[in-house]
Formats: structure tokens, C-alpha cells, sequence
């Protein structure tokens, strides 16, 4: 092969493309992967989970040093925040991961490109760099792995300062002291409860009658008090209808959906947080003829080939939850199915978390979607308030709540709200790919005291087993 024939081509490197990119080299196919960006690791990386997370971190520490240390004995006479500082360790964290993915590209032989990649015929990809200069790459079987954008309002364009989306939320130079959040799902929720503890008064505004989307509403209901103690606001059943930029904020003209009556809220920085839509642009989807959905997703087979043979995709640019979790599995499948193995994603186990404070985690069916489906189910909850751990930890909050097959005892689904749950979810993960009950879970081991016992004790409830502790 010359330098530029490839068994696969790689377009993006976020967590789809690059974990995907790996998983070929690591099964023995030349490798090539195109990013348009400065920095691999794409939305997640640099301007998504990681940096969020970074800040959901800090800030937490610093409502704890302000709130929570002296319950423990520790005094604190007087606590400052360093935005810069802690901005600084935010950039820190996402330069370490990102520089991290470089070191495995080569270490796994994979060659990376620097360019906006574009598709220009079957088996060849058209790599255009910052200089205007171009390449063509050719390569047996191409992978679209450009993830996704967020969604702009007409009548609130993004300038990344006062109207700003995830990527502008992460770089404030200063603590507003007032910001409203548009959208009442997971970015809303993470970044403004982040600028809420360091001190900004935060209102979020929500289209629906309910936070978090198809996530367990009990679980939300925990999570929705917790954050009004903190301080934040909401507005359900509301939409959004325009915005006039002033010299000194942003004013937001809603209107309730209940009563139909209007109102305005000035802030200083609106968060834009309605949801994310697949990134193709320039991709040359529409030039090759590749297939979409309404919803701009592209279509694909259960092998996540396009109708272009050799043209294939996964992430957020195809259908299901945009997590980069999600995309990381469709990338090893799809890298394996190409290698001549058996490449597989159980879409059933995929988890979805809120890193809030509490959190929220959960994988499988609500109790809601059950009832909708029409299947029987038994419920086993158990409170953290009941946990020991969680007691000597000083928090308390939420509750496990396992779902099983009335039947078989299969579980179904778990849902999560409280501390560290992001962690714990995943315990029932791995049961559930192994088709386990709820049985296994209680019957297994758990030391004590964690707060993993809940999890048990949620099981054994399956079974009205519970026990106190």
C-alpha cells in the first residue's frame, strides 16, 4: 500500500472514531483518521464531558468548603473562588486526555490526518487542511464518525459569550450573576447547577412538563428539589419565544404553555441547551447520495453500512441516545465487523447519567415505558438514607431502584438518584448483558459498609427481602 491506501478511513476523532480507529489497528488494519479540529477527541473532549466534568469537580468542592466541612470538624474561615485557576485545571485535564489519544495513535500505528475530511467518491476521502492545500486519501471502507452540533434557536444565536451553547458555557471568564437555561435536560442541568454553585442565580426554562426527558421522573423529582435548595429556578411547560440583546445581558420573552400567558426574564448569559443534531456538513453526504432520516440522521444497516457500499457510520450521526459511550461500542463493532468478526452492540444496557449533584444514573426500561409496553414488572427500591456509607459520607439523598420481569426476574432496568451513582450503575450493566435477575444481584456479595449495598438491598426489595442497616 502507498502512503495513502487505507483498509479503513477514519472521519473525526471523537470518542467513536478514535476508540473505532484503535480497535481496527489493533486487528490488523492499516488505519488513517481526519480531524478538522486542532485537537483530537472531538465535543467530548474538548468541549463536552471532560471539561465538564472537570468543572462539575471543582465546583462541588468549593460549595463543600463553603457548606459542608464543618459538619466534619474541619473550620474554614473564609473561602475564595479562583475562577482563573480553576479554569485553568479544566484546560489542564482536557489537554492531558486529548494529548493521551495522540500518544495512542501512535502507539497503535494510526495515521492521523490534520483537515476537514470529505467524501468524494466511493473509497476516497478528499482531506482539505487550514492552508487550503489538499490530499486524497483512498482506503477499502470508510467510517463517518463526525458526532454532532448543537442545536441553535432562530432568534438566539450563539456570539459564545451572552448567548452562549456548551462550548461557551466552559470558557466564562466571569461568574454571571444571573443566567437562564434553556433546555431542562443533561447539558442544562450539569452546567447550570456548575455556575449556580459558583455563585450565579440560575433559572432554567423547559418546553415539556417534566426535566431530564424519558429519564426516571422519581429520580428527577430528587434531583429538582436538591437543586432548588441550591438555589436554581425552573420553569416547566414553557417555551421560549424571543430575545433582545442589551448593552448589559440578554432579555428572554416566554410564554407558559398551561395558561398562555407571557412574560420576559433578563439575564447576563443565556445557556442554549435544546439538544444536539447530527454533523454532516461538507461531509458529502448529500454529493455521494448517502441516505438520511428526517431528523438528518444518516441511515444504516445492522452492520452500519450506509447505501453506499464501503460508506459507513456511527455515533451521533446515526440514530440512538448521542452519548459518546454509545459511539465508542458502535466504533469497536463496526471495526471488528470489518475484520471478519462478530462485532456487536446490546443497545438494552446503554446507561444514561446526570453528573449532578445528586446524580443520576440509569440503564433499561422506566417503570412508565413498561406500563406503555404492557409487560409486568416487579420494583425493588432502597433509600441511601438507610445506607450506612452514605450516612458517614453526610449524604443521603435518593434512593436504587431495581425493575424485574414479574415472570422470569430478569432485570430490566435500573434506575439511580444520589451519591455516586454514575459508578454504581454499572454493576447492573454487566448483569443485564449477562441476562441476570434480580436474584443474582442479591445474592451476591457486597462489602460492607459501601454504598454498592443499596444496590443489593434494591434487589432483595424485588422480593420484598429488604433489610435495614
Amino acid at each position: 500500500m502507498s502512503e495513502t491506501q487505507f483498509d479503513l478511513i477514519v472521519i473525526g476523532s471523537g470518542p467513536g472514531g478514535y476508540v473505532g480507529a484503535i480497535r481496527a489497528a489493533q486487528l490488523g488494519l492499516k488505519t488513517a483518521i481526519i480531524e478538522k479540529d486542532k485537537t483530537y477527541g472531538g465535543t467530548c473532549l474538548n468541549v463536552g464531558c471532560i471539561p465538564s466534568k472537570a468543572l462539575l469537580e471543582s465546583s462541588e468542592h468549593f460549595v463543600a468548603a463553603q457548606h459542608d466541612f464543618a459538619a466534619h470538624g474541619i473550620k474554614v474561615s473564609k473561602v475564595d473562588l479562583d475562577l482563573p485557576t480553576m479554569m485553568a485545571r479544566k484546560d489542564k485535564v482536557v489537554k492531558q486526555n486529548t494529548e493521551g489519544i495522540a500518544f495512542l495513535f501512535k502507539k497503535n500505528k494510526i495515521t492521523p490526518f490534520t483537515g476537514f475530511g470529505k467524501i468524494i467518491a466511493p473509497g476516497k476521502v478528499e482531506v482539505k487542511g487550514a492552508d487550503g492545500n489538499t490530499q486524497v486519501l483512498t482506503g477499502k471502507n470508510i467510517m463517518i464518525a463526525t458526532g454532532s452540533a448543537p442545536v441553535e434557536l432562530p432568534f438566539l444565536k450563539f456570539d459564545e459569550k451572552r448567548i452562549v451553547s456548551n462550548t461557551g458555557a466552559l470558557a466564562l471568564t466571569q461568574v454571571p450573576k444571573t443566567m437562564i437555561v434553556v433546555g431542562g435536560g443533561v447539558i442544562g442541568l450539569e452546567l447550570g447547577s456548575v455556575w449556580q454553585r459558583l455563585g450565579a442565580k440560575v433559572t432554567v426554562i423547559e418546553y415539556a412538563n417534566r426535566l431530564g426527558g424519558t429519564m426516571d421522573q422519581e429520580c428527577m423529582t430528587v434531583l429538582k428539589r436538591g437543586l432548588e435548595k441550591e438555589g436554581m429556578s425552573f420553569l416547566l411547560s414553557t417555551k421560549v419565544t424571543a430575545s433582545k440583546t442589551l448593552n448589559d445581558g440578554v432579555e428572554v420573552t416566554y410564554e407558559s404553555l398551561t395558561d398562555g400567558k407571557t412574560a420576559s426574564m433578563k439575564a447576563d448569559v443565556v445557556l442554549v441547551a435544546t439538544g444536539r443534531k447530527p454533523f454532516t456538513t461538507g461531509v458529502g453526504c448529500e454529493e455521494m447520495g448517502i441516505q438520511k432520516d428526517p431528523q438528518g440522521r444518516i441511515v444504516v444497516d445492522k452492520h452500519f453500512q450506509t447505501n453506499i457500499p464501503g460508506i459507513f457510520a456511527i455515533g451521533d450521526v446515526i440514530t440512538g441516545p448521542m452519548l459518546a459511550h454509545k459511539a465508542e461500542e458502535e466504533g469497536v463493532a463496526l471495526a471488528e465487523i470489518l475484520a471478519g468478526h462478530a462485532g456487536h452492540v446490546n443497545y438494552n444496557t446503554v446507561p444514561g447519567i446526570i453528573y449532578t449533584h445528586p446524580e443520576i444514573a440509569a440503564v433499561g426500561l422506566t417503570e412508565e415505558q413498561l406500563k406503555e409496553k404492557g409487560i409486568e414488572f416487579n420494583v425493588g427500591k432502597f433509600p441511601f438514607m438507610a445506607n450506612g456509607r452514605a450516612r458517614a459520607k453526610g449524604f443521603t439523598d435518593g434512593f436504587v431502584k431495581i425493575i424485574a420481569d414479574k415472570k422470569t426476574d430478569r432485570i430490566l432496568g435500573a434506575h439511580m438518584v444520589g451519591p455516586s451513582v454514575s459508578e454504581l450503575i454499572h454493576e447492573v450493566v454487566v448483569c443485564m448483558e449477562f441476562g441476570g435477575s434480580s436474584e443474582d444481584l442479591a445474592r451476591s456479595f457486597h462489602a460492607h459498609p459501601t454504598l454498592s449495598e443499596a444496590v443489593r438491598e434494591a434487589a432483595l426489595g424485588v422480593e420484598k427481602r429488604v433489610r435495614q442497616m
